[in-house]
């Protein structure tokens, strides 16, 4: 990192090189450690494809542990619906005489019942179909989060590539400034230009320095936000051919990720299982007893036998399984709803990316060359007296314009790119999940 020495913008540019220093220190915790080290022995990191910090923040998923509980409990609902009803137990004595009526026990009678109710219209199985439907959401609902986590890492990984390529934008903006600033000096040293001249270049060197360590920290944060998915430091380096790379937009995207299409599916499975549930509840269950009674006087023994079943007179359940039917409709509106949205952002997205590709090689065989000779000029002009420092400036800034374009555009072009894997499902591989090809 260069740091000016000239004048009262010097010193003003080495003290906001420290504060940033000071700052990055603070704000990412690897950074001493990668400060400590020796200009002339630093170290070889990895370099970090998309592929591989995909799949190391595959293997470290902070939730993976509380999937995998809500799937026991998924199962665990369904090993609860399976359960048949417990059967009652019951005690009854009769004939109790009032106070004073005379021999209590001699009088009563006492019945011991086993009773047990029956289910009928297929509640059990229909129970069992609903809870292994719900915990099938769960699932999708699950595998849902892991793709938009992965997603998320692909963004990252663009923000922190397009953040290196704009470190290099503010290092070659201040490597510029310096020689520009070196240039007027000698020109108002020989009295050629004014002394406000040397002062506006020294304040165009200091916010040139002021630019290239704020990008420094941006590139450092964007580093460390990316490892914070495996929960790792900013042991690896990226390769900048992988920014410029846009061979994406030439490959033909795939359909609509079953995955995204599972949760709803799932719903209205749920809601069909629900239908036969409600059914089932309609059919009135009915309840067999069988018991022995014990008379007091004569100590006789007598088999007790009944039964009971509700009258379905003004309960049938109607309004129950038209609510679940409807619930089952409006799910598979839905999903063909989501899919055709998804199928109308693929193609928006495949065009943007080709777009995009398109747009940033033009600005570097067109417009870059010729901002960049532009420069040349300039300052050959300059250095003989015939530009003014305006013209240097302003060729300077639209060539740093131009740059800054090209890598905005690169940057949206990636960004585009995670969509697009996220809505086709392109890495779901990853996660171990099934999509369609």
């Amino acid at each position: 990192m260069k740091i000016p020495n000239a004048g009262s913008a010097g010193s003003w540019a080495r003290m906001a090189t420290v504060s940033a220093l000071a700052l990055s220190l603070v704000a990412l915790p690897s950074y001493p450690a990668m400060a400590q080290q020796s200009a002339s022995v630093a170290p070889v990191l990895p370099t970090l494809s998309l592929e591989r910090a995909l799949a190391r923040a595959a293997e470290v998923d902070p939730a993976l542990p509380g999937g995998e509980a809500r799937a026991r409990a998924g199962a665990a609902a369904v090993r609860q619906a399976d359960v048949r009803p417990n059967p009652t137990l019951g005690l009854t004595v009769e004939n109790l005489p009032t106070l004073g009526g005379g021999n209590i026990i001699d009088r009563s009678e006492a019945t011991l019942s086993y009773e047990q109710r029956f289910e009928r219209g297929g509640d059990r199985s229909a129970r069992v179909a609903l809870a292994r439907g719900e915990a099938t959401v769960v699932q999708a609902e699950d595998a849902i989060r892991r793709l938009d986590r992965l997603e998320q890492v692909q963004r990252a990984w663009a923000d922190a590539l397009a953040a290196q390529a704009e470190l290099e934008i503010a290092r070659d903006r201040l490597d510029l400034a310096e020689h520009f600033q070196t240039e007027v000096q000698r020109r108002v040293d020989m009295a050629r230009d004014p002394l406000f001249a040397g002062a506006r270049a020294e304040a165009e060197l200091a916010q040139a320095q002021i630019d290239f360590d704020q990008a420094g920290i941006e590139a450092r944060l964007a580093r460390a936000t990316l490892g914070r998915f495996w929960i790792g430091a900013s042991d690896f380096s990226l390769d900048p051919a992988d920014f410029e790379d846009t061979s994406a937009a030439r490959e033909v995207a795939g359909p609509v990720s079953e995955i995204d299409l599972a949760v709803l599916s799932a719903q209205r499975d749920v809601s069909r299982a629900r239908v036969r549930v409600e059914e089932a509840r309609a059919m009135p269950d009915a309840t067999v007893s069988v018991g022995v009674r014990h008379f007091w006087e004569g100590q006789d023994l007598g088999l007790v036998i009944g039964g009971s079943i509700p009258l379905g007179r003004h309960d049938r359940n109607e309004g129950a399984i038209a609510r679940a039917r409807f619930e089952g409709v409006a799910a598979e509106a839905d999903m063909v709803a989501l899919q055709q949205e998804r199928e109308r952002e693929i193609a928006r997205l495949q065009v943007l990316l080709a777009s995009r590709a398109l747009e940033a090689r033009r600005i570097a065989e067109e417009t870059l060359p010729q901002a960049e000779r532009a420069v040349t000029l300039v300052l050959q002009g300059f250095a003989r007296g015939g530009f003014t420092y305006n013209d240097v400036i302003a060729a300077q800034t639209a060539l740093l314009a131009t740059r800054a374009r090209r890598v905005a555009v690169l940057k949206q072009f990636h960004i585009d790119r995670a969509r697009l894997d996220r809505l086709t499902g392109a890495h779901a591989d990853l996660l171990g999940l099934e999509t369609r090809s």
